[in-house]
């Protein structure tokens, strides 16, 4: 790197030396005394500094940079820039901005004859015509134009990082953990026909609308969807509709074009519709989505085609949709909260999932699975479930069906005593049982369970030994073989301290 050949800084600096050393006369018509003259030398050292400072800052930058003065001529650039033009810096230093163009106009022409900043242009530069793009801004000092700088990007480098990205995305997807229907566990009647129904509809491109409560695995569901269609070799792009603000939603499911609204990016931005081409777009909640999204939702169903923000333009997309949402969407439609045609289009094949509540007698089999991957994610030696403390998870009413039943079951692994092999009723808090009666107690009149029984009784057990303690609760939990931690939540749940 070199800058444009200029003496008048070295021979004013020079001119004092002599000055200062008296091989020059000086009288005082010139200078008053030699304290300015030192004063002078001083600050044209200063100047000297900040110029090979500015200098080792340019030479450094990994980007290629060009600066021109104002006349436009060529009056420094670093070796990234030599290096991607293919010249060197005696054919561009002095010469005009134009000599290292072969297809294109000169950005820094443009910054100096408009006194603006350009961003993206594209050129041909250097004697093998190399794509490049151009970002350039004005020199200005004191309100004087002093020339513009450019900085330099390889267009074949940003393509190839954009396909190394893309590369490492797809293999990403690959190495993501399948999730088949064989993951669903249950072979109760009610999970039975909900995995049929999504067996079916796997085979064909329809769009499917999944309902249910939360937690009865809407999510593994669409993951088996995917994984049984024709689609499998493509990208599964999930989105809950809910967990993004709806003001950027239109921009996350659409993409937008560059400078659509304040912050996007330049070049713009795919958004999840395209992502998911030639795959599966995975909506989740999708009954949150506002009333104005839920037209383009409609129109991306019916056309298989979307429209980025700020862009008038089409672009088509090929993805299965398949939606899903724990709302009522009867009420929604009834109120006018979500769009009849967007439901229609999107309940082409609707499955409901059954809450565990409906498919008790799967209840130990998914309680001894999640506490066998409990165990080992927590490295803790297995643990199974006693009939009592299976009895009790059958009876509960789960309403937040497998995520509560696997915190239940978090909670006991924590809280047994550390040398525990099995968890026993007493060990499990169940949180949404109403104080006195356990989950699934009948009306009053009816036959009580085994479950009401048991609270009863339990009940009664830590009052007495809360009474013989005298209120102590850490001599209460050693006397019941619980932990402390264990006996607040029971405490907590009868409401008896």
């Amino acid at each position: 790197m070199a800058i444009a050949p200029t003496k008048s800084l070295d021979r004013l600096e020079a001119l004092l030396g002599a000055i200062l050393e008296g091989s020059v006369p000086v009288d005082g018509t010139t200078f008053r005394d030699l304290s300015e003259v030192r004063a002078l030398a001083g600050e044209l050292h200063t100047v000297r500094d900040l110029r090979e400072l500015s200098e080792a800052i340019v030479r450094c930058s990994q980007e290629a940079i060009s600066i021109s003065d104002a006349a436009g001529r060529t009056v420094l650039v670093n070796p990234a820039y030599t290096k991607l033009m293919g010249l060197t810096e005696a054919e561009v230093l002095g010469r005009p901005v134009t000599a290292d163009i072969a297809e294109g106009e000169s950005v820094h022409l443009r910054v100096l004859r408009t006194r603006e900043a350009i961003r993206g242009a594209r050129l041909r530069v250097g004697p093998h015509g190399r794509e490049v793009i151009v970002n350039a801004a004005p020199l200005i000092v004191g309100g004087e134009l002093r020339g513009s700088v450019g900085v330099i990007r390889d267009v074949s480098e940003i393509q190839r990082l954009s396909a190394e990205l893309a590369s490492a995305r797809r293999l990403l997807r690959k190495l993501e953990p399948r999730r088949s229907f064989d993951d669903i566990l249950g072979d109760g009647p009610a999970i039975t026909r909900a995995k049929e129904l999504a067996r079916r509809a796997a085979r064909t491109p329809a769009t499917v609308l999944l309902l249910g409560e939360s937690g009865t695995g809407k999510e593994l569901f669409a993951h088996a969807i995917h994984d049984a269609s024709d689609r499998r070799e493509g990208p599964l792009i999930r989105v809950n509709c809910a967990a993004i603000p709806e003001g950027l939603l239109e921009s996350a499911l659409f993409g937008y074009e560059g400078g659509a609204f304040t912050g996007a990016r330049a070049r713009g931005q795919k958004g999840h519709f395209e992502e998911a081409e030639g795959g599966t777009l995975f909506l989740d909640e999708v009954a949150e989505a506002p009333l104005a999204l839920q037209v383009k939702l409609l129109r991306a169903l019916q056309e298989r085609e979307i429209v980025r923000v700020g862009s008038s333009r089409p672009v088509p997309v090929d993805v299965r949709l398949v939606a899903a949402t724990n709302a009522d969407l009867a009420a929604r439609l009834a109120r006018g909260a979500f769009r009849r045609d967007l439901f229609y289009r999107l309940s082409v094949m609707p499955i409901r999932l059954p809450s565990l509540r409906e498919r008790r007698e799967d209840v130990p089999l998914l309680a001894r699975e999640l506490l066998a991957r409990i165990c080992e994610e927590y490295r803790v030696a297995p643990v199974d479930l006693t009939p009592d403390a299976l009895a009790l998870l059958q009876a509960s009413d789960w309403k937040g069906n497998v995520r509560e039943l696997e915190n239940v079951l978090r909670r006991g692994v924590i809280d047994r005593p550390p040398d525990a092999s099995v968890l026993r009723a007493s060990d499990l808090v169940l949180e949404d049982a109403a104080p006195g009666v356990e989950a699934g107690a009948p009306a009053a009149g009816g036959p009580r369970p085994l479950a009401a029984l048991r609270a009863d009784w339990e009940r009664q057990l830590l009052r007495a030994q809360l009474a013989r303690n005298g209120g102590n609760r850490e001599a209460t939990a050693r006397a019941l073989g619980i932990t402390a931690r264990n006996l607040y939540y029971k405490l907590r749940r009868y409401r008896l301290g």
